[in-house]
């Protein structure tokens, strides 16, 4: 909100209006703002110097107009003031590429400015809302930006608190707006984020309690599956960037991922979570249980969607592909033509661009990292023309927007901040880019696993995490004849670490060839990495 400084005749009205953009003619556009007024009125006591600034609402804006204020305003008479849940931040990260740079930071405002006691989805406009198919893999990146154990806690209770007796969980929590459309992609997110909080902090005592009404959920959701798959799905691929730079919704059927797909993996996804967290909570059978319904739901979901012949899924949309890779579906043997059609579709289809609404910009940075195209992430990074972040970017974005074409589309929904279409941008650069991850084996970074992805032309990346367990930095720096890397693990952890290396021999920590060396244990090596095991402590790789 904007704070006002003034002085003048007693009952002077002055009205302040608030807006993300500017029509051409230099007036405020509001016509994104749907029902929002974004307005405030103060009306002057009279009495000397006033201030005003509104206690009981917020706005979302960039831009501010005056009206009425008693004479010349001057620079001190208002000041934008930045509200917002009092998170702590714990995450910075910085490269050689000043585009990146200006993607992160504008992903930071964003996401800072959506903390409300709930993780909203905008700051402006007559929503407000706390949709959960944002958050489902985008509340990891969150985690590295800020210490959100205790916020997504609460939103977990929101939602533990807003399940229907039946079982039923809304894609709204708190349900201002009651939509219980029995969707799966969007309360999947109840699942998804106790595990975020499994991962990053260890917090076992989350699972133990989001468990029954978990298990609730699910098995409500049982009576919607056919022969193991579940075909009702509300949104989609919410948002794939659309053909006509009109459209909010593309209709291009070669864009459009089946819903019965999208159900259907996530669904696979939760039994495995549900299963993993059973077997955590000593529940034996259920835990056996839930891996059987998975195994079932895997063998249908192939039988029905890999096109053997063409080696894709269905019709062959880039989120056909990444939740089967991600969610390690795809037989072994297929999975090279699976992860090709992947390539195809980005690389030929979307010239390099980001093929993907909601759901897939989840999983598609990190799973082309996975599958050895970290140059194509970089790629879709980087590109500066539509659709993309860069794109938004170079249109003038401090924010991220919630469509790929917000400049463009229909004002009813072209907000200029949204977290959705973030995906897994930030826990990509965290995790792959700087390579600071916690061992999913060993959660909430008591074990690290470091390994970063160099990618051509990037020469340097920094970053670092107050994680629960301390401060992890890293830093690596890649002249082309020589990778150095500055690496630092807080006291009473221990790291698996990838070390970017044509040979093990090449690798010198602290000056000394590993062999030489009292601090690491050489593991092995592999396509590209050696790999060694530390201790705690502040280490300096290099190699060739």
């Amino acid at each position: 909100w904007c704070r006002l400084k003034v002085r003048g005749p007693a009952g002077t009205t002055v009205r302040i209006r608030h807006a993300e953009r500017l029509n051409p003619d230099g007036t405020l556009y509001m016509a994104n703002y749907r029902g929002a007024r974004a307005t405030d009125l103060y009306i002057l006591r009279g009495s000397g110097l006033e201030i005003f600034e509104p206690r009981f609402t917020y706005r979302g804006f960039r831009y501010v107009e005056i009206k009425g204020y008693p004479g010349k305003p001057t620079l001190d008479s208002i000041e934008g003031r930045v509200v917002h849940d009092d998170l702590e931040p714990t995450g910075l990260f910085t490269c050689s590429h000043p585009l990146v740079n200006k993607i992160f930071k504008a992903a930071v405002w964003g996401i800072r400015g959506n903390y409300r006691s709930i993780p909203t989805d905008c700051p402006q406009r007559d929503e407000r809302q706390g949709w959960l198919g944002d958050r489902s893999q985008e509340s990891i990146g969150e985690s590295y930006l800020f210490c959100v154990a205790p916020f997504y806690r609460k939103w977990l209770y929101d939602i533990m608190d807003s399940q229907r007796p039946n079982g039923s969980i809304p894609n709204v929590a708190p349900p201002f707006w009651p939509i219980y459309t029995d969707n799966v992609t969007w309360p999947s997110t109840f699942i998804f984020a106790s595990d975020m909080l499994l991962r990053q902090y260890g917090d076992t005592h989350i699972i133990s309690e989001i468990y029954e009404p978990a298990e609730k959920w699910i098995n409500y959701m049982q009576q919607f599956s056919k022969n193991n798959l579940i075909d009702r799905d509300s949104y989609g691929d919410w948002c794939v960037p659309p053909e006509h730079p009109n459209l909010i919704h593309t209709k291009d059927t070669n864009r459009i991922t089946s819903g019965a797909l999208l159900a259907s993996a996530y669904f696979y996804q939760d039994l495995k979570l549900m299963a993993e967290y059973a077997t955590m909570l000593g529940k034996t059978n259920q835990a056996t249980v839930f891996a059987a319904k998975a195994e079932a739901v895997k063998k249908s979901f192939n039988g029905r969607f890999l096109d053997q012949n063409k080696g894709r899924y269905d019709n062959g949309t880039a989120t056909s592909s990444l939740l089967p890779l991600a969610f390690d579906m795809v037989p072994e043997h297929y999975r090279g033509a699976v992860f090709g059609n992947l390539v195809d579709k980005i690389l030929n289809d979307f010239k390099g661009h980001v093929p993907t609404g909601v759901i897939g910009c989840q999983f598609l940075m990190r799973t082309l990292t996975q599958f050895g195209r970290g140059d194509i992430a970089w790629m879709i990074l980087t590109n500066e023309t539509y659709p993309g972040w860069g794109y938004m970017i170079k249109q003038g974005a401090t924010t991220i927007w919630e469509l790929w074409n917000g400049d463009t589309a229909d004002p009813q929904m072209n907000s200029g901040n949204h977290v959705m279409l973030i995906g897994d941008l930030i826990v990509w650069m965290f995790e792959d880019l700087a390579g600071i991850r916690p061992d999913p084996e060993i959660p909430g970074f008591k074990h690290i696993i470091m390994k970063p992805t160099p990618i051509p032309g990037l020469t340097y990346v920094e970053a670092s995490y107050k994680s629960i367990r301390g401060l992890i930095t890293s830093r690596w720096e890649n002249r082309g004849h020589e990778f150095t890397w500055h690496v630092t693990l807080p006291p009473n952890t221990s790291a698996t670490v990838w070390i970017p290396s044509a040979h093990p021999n090449t690798v010198k920590i602290n000056g000394k060839t590993l062999g030489n060396s009292t601090y690491a244990k050489l593991i092995g090596y592999r396509t590209g990495y050696t790999i060694c095991k530390l201790g705690n402590g502040s280490y300096t790789f290099t190699s060739k």
